[in-house]
């Protein structure tokens, strides 16, 4: 039958279809049983992004995971037998879990990085304030952000505390059903005439980005005398806020200078579409490229090389800190399996490969003007393989070899991993950059690939269930080679 059919195409059709490049569109392609694996496999997806809202949470369900399928905390100088799973947890917020491989590591290290941190609302050191009838939180955002976004949703408080006497208190509020939940408040439309003048970055700043905590005044109803005491205290509210917070977890104003809290969307994820074929979350950008590598490592049992995978802090505001991809946590763990096999460190670095995980911009037809269709990742194409990054002439990126980008497209191709390429928007559109110069400035050959997202940076951002999957199969092809 397919000869038949060959031989009723012409020639022309028989050499387009040969020399022509074009994506393959996933519902086309994949049959039922892929792609009711896909569908299932985003259901613990989506119970990771729930319980992963910070870089800290993130890290923290990564190492759960981890924990389950065997893997042990690293000893830095201890000989390790291949099979062997470890990680590495810094601080709480950067995990590096390896599979120990047959071949000594100066064979290479297939290494993915991804990174767990996402944009958000952080507070300020001395964020409690009182303002005509209001108790305010003052607001310090972290990472790119489209502030109007984050006016008037819901948002739940997040993070650490660590009180004076150095007890650690962790903070989730807005979660559950019958918690509380906090917001900013914006300008009623009838009311912003002059906020419609301003462009659209100077209509909503960062100071002005206050999160309402509370109204009600702090009274005490235990005698007479003591309520008109009360009733002559300043910044009542503010006090009434503050002894809810105390009673709850026992700290005191002073403990905010030595916390890490934020605010998150309180919204968790959610199919979107009529079909199901979508997931809407908050924090898929790099989430989305975190979690699949995770799940694939610990699948992946018997391995010819040594495989890791890095969650780095830190990504959305430039990969600085000790928990960030630009520390040298990840140098020192390959330094020291080297050693602990007796085999050269450099050798080790020059022969090993990664995949920088991180998202790219899949197209939106509403805002067709920004993309370049010819080079754009579009959804339910598969994961999106972007050989350079940066803005402008390429500033910023690592620019991988031609030799490297070939070896990763035959992997995929060999495995039946779909896939396609993609710029991050049209030249001088804009751009953005991915933690692979730093790993590259190791001497190690890496390219970007992840999930094309809609609305990036945004409270929620949407990708495709068949896309995330294909990141799952990608990340297990690459380990295994």
């Amino acid at each position: 039958m397919e000869e038949k059919e060959k031989l009723e195409k012409s020639n022309g059709e028989i050499l387009k279809e040969k020399l022509f490049y074009k994506a393959k569109q996933g519902y086309e392609v994949l049959d039922g049983e892929k792609i009711k694996k896909a569908y299932d496999f985003c259901e613990g997806y989506k119970k990771y992004l729930d319980n992963g809202k910070t870089e800290r949470e993130a890290a923290n369900e990564a190492v759960k995971i981890l924990e389950e399928n065997g893997f042990k905390p690293y000893e830095f100088g201890k000989k390790y037998n291949p099979g062997d799973g470890v990680y590495i947890n810094n601080s709480g917020k950067y995990i590096l879990a390896a599979r120990i491989g047959e071949k000594t590591v100066d064979n290479g290290v297939n290494i993915i990085a991804a990174h767990i941190d996402s944009p958000r609302i952080d507070l300020k050191q001395r964020p409690l304030y009182e303002d005509n009838g209001f108790a305010f939180f003052k607001t310090h955002y972290y990472g790119g952000i489209k502030k109007y976004q984050w006016m008037t949703i819901p948002l739940a408080l997040h993070g650490v505390i660590i009180k004076s006497n150095g007890e650690s208190v962790n903070i989730k509020i807005g979660e559950e059903e019958t918690d509380p939940v906090f917001c900013i408040t914006d300008l009623l439309p009838h009311l912003a005439k002059d906020q419609y003048a301003k462009n659209l970055a100077d209509a909503f700043n960062g100071e002005g980005l206050n999160i309402l905590v509370g109204s009600r005044q702090f009274t005490d109803n235990s005698s007479e005398k003591n309520k008109e005491k009360t009733e002559k205290i300043s910044e009542r509210i503010k006090l009434n806020i503050l002894n809810i917070i105390n009673e709850k977890y026992g700290i005191t104003e002073s403990d905010f200078i030595s916390a890490e809290l934020s605010l998150v969307p309180a919204a968790k994820a959610k199919d979107v579409g009529f079909d199901r074929s979508m997931i809407g979350s908050y924090g898929q950008d790099d989430r989305v490229c975190a979690y699949p590598p995770v799940m694939a490592l610990v699948e992946c049992k018997n391995l010819n090389k040594t495989s890791a995978v890095i969650l780095a802090d830190k990504e959305e505001i430039g990969s600085e800190g000790n928990t960030s991809m630009q520390s040298h946590i990840f140098r020192h763990f390959i330094e020291s399996m080297a050693d602990s096999q007796n085999v050269c460190k450099s050798k080790t670095f020059m022969n090993s490969k990664c995949l920088s995980a991180d998202v790219n911009a899949a197209f939106d037809p509403n805002y067709a003007e920004v993309y370049e269709t010819r080079n754009a990742a579009f959804i339910n194409n598969g994961v999106v393989i972007t050989k350079y990054t940066g803005s402008r002439g390429k500033s910023g990126s690592s620019d991988a070899s031609a030799e490297f980008v070939n070896y990763v497209r035959k992997i995929f191709d060999d495995n039946n991993i779909l896939w396609q390429t993609s710029e991050l928007g049209k030249v001088d559109q804009g751009g953005g950059g991915t933690v692979a110069a730093y790993i590259a400035n190791l001497n190690i050959n890496v390219v970007d690939l992840g999930v094309g997202i809609l609305s990036m940076h945004a409270p929620f951002e949407i990708a495709s269930k068949i896309d995330i999957y294909m990141m799952y199969e990608a990340s297990k092809a690459f380990i295994k080679s």
